[in-house]
């Protein structure tokens, strides 16, 4: 029997899920606060380029995404590129892209560095992952690695991803980080194979709301949930806050051409409805009347929540003292990314790994990996900072955190000049993927709460990896396969 499913949130879990609810002939209405369909996948406009506003990559063994890529029909346009990786440390800048240059890598003595590779190496093979929830990651690598070799190549990677929070974080977090990436090489240290789609996720987020809308899914962007209700006769209500709407009854299109696709954009809003587009752009003022949320809400027989833990414990006021402790519990690390647009690439690496003092956690050079064809012949550079949700960092503007990262690379990289960037953007997220701390997986709250209908499901319930699309996708068939309808 055909159901009426709400879905709150827009990225990858959120869509792939309509997509499913969809062909199995079910009624699905997504919504989305932001003015853009994709969550951390979604895209921008840097330059004259369209590009993913934070970094992704595509793994051979990323199946889930490589699955549902070529279920709509790009399957095709993937391009593997074999890429290398660098190292910046004490001051300088090494590559590690292969057995012979890791032998050769000057911080580590040949004990260290053959306890290194043999940590990689076992820890691609482990697979109960649980057992390692009980372990600290700094105990558990020290033991194999050695305090040293700890000292000065783990324990700098792990705070300028987690902070000081590392300290609390099972060596499960490090486990899934090595599994994820040993899958990437062809064979032990020997090289690295990433894909991407041509024309980045903005040309893959286009493509899945084309499809989703001939499925006959709503998106509705710029609709913020507020609250998450039971109805009568077992129904769900949710109530959205007010939203803009366009004076023009009938919603128009506007097209913006990139060299891969003509991106859709909704130039009319009504009653925060813009149908399956990529972005909806920013409306003229004086054509905007205020759209008042409806007192009753719209009504479902089944609500699932992909919001953040925390945030979903606030949507949903009749869940139970005990739930709601338990989903605000789930401690969150953030991001503030900056993307840099340059005339000159900074290496050949794809990324480099640093354990110096820097503002940012690592660099992500996308033009070794992405033709610079695609990216108007420049190249596209990620500066990522994670940081808890609180930090300073956050409240940082634009210029200043501009100052203080290409500062960093003036210093880190000698030729490297500000007259070449062509642009600066910054974005901020305080909530990207959960702090996998000691037994994470033992206190994670159910995806079934105790309202009849709804459902909780997002990237803490990824356990057993680090959060990546792949990863979500395959959340979101998990949970499909699984739900009771």
């Amino acid at each position: 029997m055909s159901k009426n499913i709400a879905i709150v949130g827009s990225g990858f879990l959120g869509m792939t899920l309509a997509l499913r609810l969809a062909d199995s002939g079910h009624k699905v209405t997504l919504y989305e606060a932001a003015n853009e369909i994709g969550g951390l996948a979604s895209a921008w406009s840097i330059g004259d380029v369209v590009w993913d506003k934070h970094y992704h990559v595509t793994l051979a063994s990323d199946s889930d995404t490589r699955k549902i890529v070529d279920e709509l029909g790009l399957g095709d346009q993937f391009k593997w590129v074999e890429t290398k990786t660098g190292f910046y440390t004490g001051g300088k800048l090494y590559s590690m892209s292969d057995t012979l240059e890791f032998l050769r890598f000057p911080p580590l003595g040949l004990v260290g560095k053959l306890r290194l590779g043999a940590t990689i190496f076992y820890a691609s093979r482990v697979k109960d992952w649980k057992k390692l929830e009980k372990v600290s990651v700094e105990q558990w690598l020290t033991r194999l690695s050695g305090k040293t070799t700890f000292e000065k190549i783990w324990k700098p990677l792990l705070i300028a991803k987690l902070g000081d929070a590392y300290q609390e974080t099972s060596a499960a977090f490090i486990w899934a980080t090595i599994q994820r990436m040993y899958a990437a090489r062809n064979s032990g240290l020997k090289k690295e194979m990433f894909g991407y789609v041509r024309g980045g996720y903005a040309r893959v987020l286009e493509r899945f709301s084309e499809v989703l809308l001939k499925k006959g899914v709503e998106i509705r962007l710029n609709a913020r949930v507020e609250s998450v209700n039971r109805a009568p006769n077992s129904k769900i209500r949710v109530t959205t806050a007010e939203a803009r709407r366009h004076k023009d009854i009938k919603p128009s299109v506007l097209k913006r051409r990139t060299k891969y696709a003509t991106f859709k954009a909704a130039a009319a809003v009504t009653a925060g409805f813009s149908g399956a587009f990529l972005t909806e752009p920013d409306l003229n003022p004086g054509k905007l009347v205020t759209f008042p949320r409806t007192e009753a809400g719209e009504i479902f027989d089944h609500v699932i929540l992909t919001c953040p833990s925390n945030i979903a414990a606030e949507m949903i006021p009749e869940l139970t003292r005990l739930e709601k402790n338990d989903l605000a519990s789930v401690r969150y690390q953030g991001i503030v990314c900056a993307s840099v647009l340059t005339k000159k690439p900074l290496s050949t690496f794809y990324v480099t790994n640093i354990t110096d003092d820097a503002p940012f956690t690592g660099i992500i050079e996308m033009s070794a990996l992405v033709d610079k064809r695609d990216l108007g012949g420049n190249s596209l550079i990620y500066l990522p900072k994670y940081a808890a949700p609180d930090d300073e960092m956050f409240a940082r503007g634009d210029a200043e955190i501009e100052e203080l990262f290409l500062g960093s690379l003036e210093r880190m990289y000698p030729q490297f000049t500000r007259k070449d960037v062509v642009e600066f953007k910054v974005s901020r997220v305080r909530q990207v993927f959960p702090l996998p701390v000691l037994n994470y997986s033992a206190g994670l709250p159910s995806m079934k709460t105790s309202i009849d209908g709804v459902h909780v499901v997002n990237s803490s319930h990824i356990v057993n990896g680090t959060l990546n699309v792949n990863e979500t996708v395959a959340l979101a068939e998990r949970f499909f396969e699984g739900m009771t309808i």
